[in-house]
């Protein structure tokens, strides 16, 4: 019995979600329900009244009541009704806010009313004896006249509660969204305008069927391949849809791509102009042309996205591509110039924040798809994929450098010329980290001590090199390894032969070793070779690497500039160091704060 609940729906949330589905494909309201965030669920942020059906807040979330029964006209009448609230800028502080809020209500009664949409719910008031001509003009009527019972029972709150909940009343946690509502609401109309006309004219059956023309999406990828060599290529190599009914099932509000199937999606319902889908477009192709989706290696999918976003908007603004959109887009100056591995560590620090933001997919959603896969890249045919894509934009760059096609910010042409340049290992990373703390040894020849070739030809004296007694002293380093059960061995094992193996080869003759998870448990110095051969782990309880971090700084027989090495997969405690110091972490793995020394993931 509880397996076929999980896949049918009552009764009245079927009815619920087809009002829905109706509202956000209707060409009036598709572009309002495209920026609306709609919640029908009994928890925190549930705040209809228990008489109501619906209430609207001033950054468009729509709060429908989780239990009210209602026929799907209805629920379509309803959901309507708080979205015309925003398309007609009612959201506005009056002197007397309840009387405000009532001619509003009895406003898109009359316009719902005259425009047949839906059936109003049974107690709502019709009876109008007084010409609705604007909200303004009944708003001084009821100031003048004062506010008859009948009025009370136009809004979707019921009629002792506000259908309009403006910040001050709501602690909502998509504040700061800045959506231009009733530009949106223009754009609908003039989507359904144009679809009543086709339908008069007999091209079209219904409002709802899709057109065959050259949308503005279309004619801004057309631009790109014909005037705009960077990205020409990685445009004519992405399929285009723009069919809202997909995108409505993808959660998708404005705009994504799925690099793997080689298809950019754009809503028609988001209402841009052939500008806006310029920036939009080459916003997406970057994405694809950059390989932010290879390079997330495991870190949040949402947050990566978002770290992207901010260094792909600041380009775009500096390119002057298209025309800035008013919704969905990132942008912080204090993030400018920062790669992309730099921001996310700095937005990972701010979780909570950062997860309300809004990509060109939507609130709290990705605009680089993978439709549930396990991972971006696909084994089968990822290579020639990324093959693509990084000849497509490198062979971009030289004819738009060669024909004069426009400015390029230098941030981006690193990046393109970086994708024709193998990485670096994180063992050669780690072995230019040692090389500026440890330089060679000045050695020296003596016959002070005998060379171990003596003893075959005694009567032929031998020098023996010998390093300078000088350099031993301070030559060492800190390592505080993660010991917690998370950890794993082969982890331990590849990066303690790492460190071994460098340290030997750069005469460094002991380490000082601390292990961590609940407790901090001091090794004392160990020689390379013993590290490498008989380190004995203790602990593999929690993690805590703070401890053995203060160990290492407060110990007099450590030296004052000698670096520390941290050894961890991620999994542990916000940590301050107050000397020079690395990290090494699994590739796929993050720190839950920003570091400030220099991290080596390894493969």
């Amino acid at each position: 019995m509880g397996k076929k609940q999980n896949h049918k729906l009552d009764v009245a949330t079927q009815c619920y979600m087809d009002a829905l589905q109706f509202i956000q494909t209707h060409p009036m309201f598709a572009p309002l329900a495209s920026h609306a965030h709609f919640r029908r669920k009994e928890d925190d942020y549930a705040r209809c009244p228990e008489d109501g059906w619906a209430v609207v807040t001033m950054d468009g979330v729509i709060h429908a009541h989780p239990k009210r029964r209602g026929e799907t006209l209805e629920w379509i009448y309803v959901l309507a009704h708080c979205l015309l609230h925003l398309g007609f800028g009612h959201f506005q502080k009056k002197e007397n806010q309840a009387a405000w809020n009532i001619a509003c209500d009895v406003y898109i009664s009359k316009f719902l009313s005259d425009m047949k949409l839906g059936k109003s719910p049974d107690g709502f008031g019709f009876r109008l004896d007084t010409p609705v001509s604007s909200e303004e003009r009944l708003y001084e009527l009821l100031l003048e006249r004062g506010i008859p019972e009948e009025l009370k029972y136009h809004g979707t709150a019921g009629g002792k509660s506000a259908d309009m909940l403006f910040q001050e009343d709501l602690q909502s946690y998509y504040r700061g969204r800045k959506i231009d509502w009733e530009g949106s609401f223009a754009a609908g109309l003039n989507m359904a305008v144009s679809k009543a006309v086709k339908v008069a004219a007999g091209y079209d059956t219904t409002i709802f069927d899709q057109e065959e023309r050259l949308t503005p999406a279309a004619k801004a990828r057309r631009w790109f391949i014909d005037h705009y060599p960077l990205l020409g290529a990685l445009a004519s190599g992405f399929k285009l849809i723009e069919d809202a009914a997909v995108c409505q099932r993808l959660d998708i509000s404005v705009a994504a791509i799925d690099m793997i199937d080689q298809e950019i999606y754009l809503n028609p319902a988001a209402g841009l102009n052939e500008e806006e889908c310029k920036f939009v477009m080459a916003h997406e192709l970057l994405h694809a042309g950059l390989h932010h989706h290879e390079r997330c290696q495991g870190r949040d999918h949402h947050l990566w996205n978002v770290a992207c976003d901010y260094v792909i908007n600041h380009w775009l603004v500096e390119m002057r591509i298209g025309e800035f959109p008013q919704v969905g887009i990132l942008l912080d100056d204090t993030m400018k110039g920062l790669s992309a591995e730099s921001i996310y560590d700095r937005i990972v620090t701010d979780i909570r924040m950062y997860r309300k933001l809004s990509t060109l997919r939507g609130i709290g959603g990705a605009d680089m798809l993978d439709k549930g896969r396990s991972g971006f890249w696909d084994p089968r045919d990822g290579t020639s994929i990324d093959d693509f894509c990084r000849n497509a934009l490198q062979q971009g760059l030289i004819y738009h450098e060669e024909t004069g096609r426009g400015v390029i910010p230098a941030g981006l042409i690193e990046e393109i010329k970086a994708l024709g340049q193998p990485a670096i290992k994180w063992d050669i990373e780690l072995a230019k980290w040692f090389d500026g703390y440890f330089s060679p040894m000045e050695k020296s020849r003596t016959y002070a001590r005998v060379s171990r070739r003596q003893s075959s030809t005694p009567d032929i004296p031998r020098p023996q090199w010998v390093g300078q007694s000088t350099d031993d002293d301070g030559r060492t380093f800190g390592v505080v390894l993660d010991t917690s059960g998370s950890m794993d061995k082969k982890l331990l094992a590849k990066s303690l032969g790492a460190i071994a193996s460098y340290s030997m080869s750069r005469d460094v003759y002991a380490a000082r070793v601390v292990f961590c998870d609940a407790a901090a448990y001091d090794a004392g110095y160990m020689k390379p070779e013993d590290i490498a051969e008989s380190v004995k782990i203790k602990g593999r309880g929690g993690t805590v690497l703070q401890p053995g971090i203060d160990l290492l700084q407060r110990a007099e027989d450590f030296p004052k500039n000698g670096p520390i090495l941290i050894i961890t997969d991620g999994m542990c405690d916000k940590v301050t160091l107050k000397r020079d110091h690395a990290y090494i972490l699994p590739k796929g793995r993050h720190l839950p704060f920003m570091p400030r020394g220099p991290v080596f993931r390894m493969d």
